[in-house]
């Protein structure tokens, strides 16, 4: 990827809503699933167990942003929902399963499918946020976009 490219997705990042946010991580996470299938096909041990150790922390990344003092069903809901993603990865890797992977992203594409429905670009969405809750999230997506970029490119 080019640093025009790189420069270009941090551009988005920036200018994404919290939920926007969530969707790139949601992006990444089916690009580590996907990769991990690929590389449990071709048994190549050291890039499964990179890109299922990457997977596994931006799964812990999205459920650290879940209010769970809320304890609203939909955080509930979000809470099961990523204990049983990462259940179900370690089971892939376990079995040694591409199949059960994949599984797994059309779950997830499913999930960023609703989030996205929900994300409305306008401006009070992007004002809702403060400065303070966005630097985090943008901070941990910056390094995102970076790792994706380098393992694209190699």
């Amino acid at each position: 990827m080019t640093q025009t490219e790189l420069s270009y997705r941090r551009s988005a990042i920036e200018g994404a809503s919290p939920i926007g946010l969530a969707i790139a991580l949601f992006d990444v996470l089916v690009g580590d699933l996907r990769r991990a299938a690929s590389a449990l096909r071709a048994n190549d041990i050291e890039l499964r167990c990179k890109e299922l150790n990457h997977a596994t922390l931006v799964i812990a990344r999205l459920e650290s942003w879940v209010d769970v003092k809320n304890g609203d069903p939909a955080s509930q809901n979000l809470t099961k929902f990523y204990a049983y993603l990462r259940a179900k990865i370690m089971d892939a890797s376990v079995k040694k399963s591409a199949t059960l992977l994949e599984e797994q992203i059309e779950m997830i594409l499913h999930v960023r499918t609703a989030w996205q429905q929900c994300d409305l670009p306008s401006a009070e969405a992007l004002e809702a946020a403060s400065p303070m809750q966005r630097e985090p999230m943008q901070e941990s997506l910056n390094i995102s976009v970076e790792r994706v970029a380098f393992s694209q490119s190699a």
